[in-house]
């Protein structure tokens, strides 16, 4: 079995080593027809042909070269026009990432098919590899946590930090420098004209890559939880919505020409939804568009309030949520490094609740400027402020430290200090709802698995101690801590809301 697992880890490593050079591989000849097809405005064309005319026909062996001499010629055109003052004539579309992989030429671009199953099909195969041992090598019952804490991966090693480092960097790319990743966006080009229609974005890529690491991990989540019928459903789920709801239905809408939409999804946590360009393209269409509206309204107005208080937020967070599928997948192994300190907890009630207050006054000038046109709101440009939202909270909090953040604060970073949605949830749940953990204290061994494990830093154990219901509005019912709980002490629960604020269960009393 180690022999397996050592091969599986040999040909991820080696999968992953082709994927992350194949952005400097290849070459990139930039052609007049090229040009004209993707700047398609022709009045655009008149002012950059003659600053990019040295460029057609030229080898580049560097995308990186590539980039900085078209980047050069677009902005000096850009430049002159602002130093004259001829605002009219400023080209505000950014044409760098159409143009550099439409450019692409050679190896890479010869090869995607063959590409894309070494480093996508080859590198979840060699994660099965290392995984599926652990079936055999794991004892038959119980959960596995042995050693946790001395692999330098599962406890804030070199390791660590060089994967966070990489995924801080990939998200850094994929937001403000997807020219740079054409060469991997390439590579599902042939999926996403299949899937959409048209050929693939670095947004196509992001999804892709979430759904195929949503799933190898999903797997190690099988393997590890096989005894617990919960966690095997709940992991079932999220993947069954990501890849369903998220990344399949919003493509095929695409291919079939309506508005794609992730059903699933809502406001506060797709910040766009109110956002004029999304408006109007779902008004566009008619009887269909008012009916996404209408859904995505009913989802946050009604569909929370209800769900939350019959299920409580962990309808949502642990089963639907993308968010959390991959926190609950690819950030599992690392949700023994969540603070529990009591500091990260006051910490996290201010933060994530100010980007809540942060949403929906962003959400409230965005619609201001749709209705009554006017710009700015108490001399404040909303444009600016839905800007400023959308970087700070959507792009370097959810995710480059949201995501990025796994090996060094735990799988919920994310989902504990940042989500607006999770605390519209949590302040329903912890008011209005039937859910809560219930806990027997008389049974309580003080091991300390449930604490450690609790990926939103609730210290379980202190309230399993003293036999009280675990009601915090940041839990999300995931259910780790009962699954690890070796003497059966907890129970997720959906019951009468009478009782949930009981200070202590007595044994008798207690419903075992």
């Amino acid at each position: 079995m180690k022999i397996i697992r050592q091969i599986g880890l040999i040909i991820f490593l080696t999968c992953l080593a082709i994927f992350i050079a194949l952005p400097f591989l290849g070459k990139y000849q930039l052609t007049e027809n090229i040009f004209t097809q993707t700047v398609s405005d022709a009045n655009q064309q008149t002012l950059l042909k003659p600053a990019l005319k040295s460029m057609f026909g030229k080898e580049y062996i560097s995308n990186k070269e590539f980039i900085s001499d078209f980047n050069k010629a677009f902005d000096g055109v850009n430049d002159e026009f602002k130093k004259r003052q001829e605002w009219d004539k400023v080209i505000y579309t950014d044409y760098t990432f159409p143009i550099v992989k439409k450019s692409s030429i050679g190896f890479v671009a010869d090869n995607q098919q063959l590409l894309f199953f070494i480093c996508f099909i080859g590198g979840a195969l060699g994660g099965l590899l290392f995984m599926i041992p652990a079936m055999f090598i794991e004892p038959v019952s119980g959960i596995k946590h042995n050693d946790i804490f001395k692999k330098g991966i599962t406890n804030k090693g070199i390791i660590a930090f060089l994967f966070a480092a990489g995924l801080i960097g990939f998200y850094i790319l994929l937001y403000k420098a997807p020219a740079y990743i054409t060469n991997w966006v390439l590579l599902v080009d042939p999926l996403s004209l299949k899937l959409s229609g048209s050929e693939a974005s670095q947004w196509f890529l992001y999804g892709f890559l979430y759904c195929l690491v949503m799933t190898t991990m999903a797997v190690r989540m099988y393997i590890k939880y096989r005894h617990n019928n919960y966690e095997l459903v709940r992991t079932t789920s999220v993947l069954f919505f990501q890849i369903a709801f998220a990344f399949l239905i919003p493509n095929i809408m695409s291919k079939l020409m309506l508005p794609s939409m992730d059903f699933k999804n809502m406001w506060p946590l797709d910040y766009s939804f109110f956002f004029d360009y999304r408006l109007n393209d779902l008004l566009a269409h008619g009887m269909l568009g008012y009916w996404m509206i209408g859904w995505g309204i009913f989802l946050f107005v009604v569909g929370v309030p209800v769900m939350v208080y019959f299920f409580g937020k962990r309808w949502y967070c642990s089963w639907v949520c993308g968010c959390g599928g991959l926190a609950e997948t690819l950030g599992d192994p690392f949700r023994q490094l969540s603070d529990k300190s009591l500091k990260a907890w006051k910490y996290e009630r201010v933060i994530v609740h100010s980007v809540l207050v942060f949403a929906i006054l962003m959400t409230m000038s965005v619609l201001y400027t749709y209705f009554s046109g006017s710009p700015k709101l108490l001399g404040i440009d909303t444009y600016a402020i839905r800007e400023t939202y959308a970087f700070a909270i959507g792009f370097v909090f959810a995710g480059a430290i949201g995501t990025g953040f796994y090996p060094v604060m735990g799988n919920r970073v994310w989902c504990r200090f940042g989500c607006p949605l999770a605390a519209y949830l949590g302040i329903v749940q912890r008011f209005k709802s039937r859910f809560r953990i219930t806990t027997n204290g008389g049974q309580c061994i003080s091991c300390g698995n449930c604490s450690t494990y609790c990926e939103m830093g609730i210290d379980v154990r202190a309230y399993a101690q003293k036999g009280e219901n675990i009601i915090r509005s940041s839990c999300v019912g995931c259910g780790i801590c009962a699954a690890v709980c070796p003497r059966g002490v907890l129970k997720l629960e959906n019951s009468a809301e009478e009782g949930r604020f009981d200070a202590y269960l007595r044994p008798e009393e207690a419903d075992y």
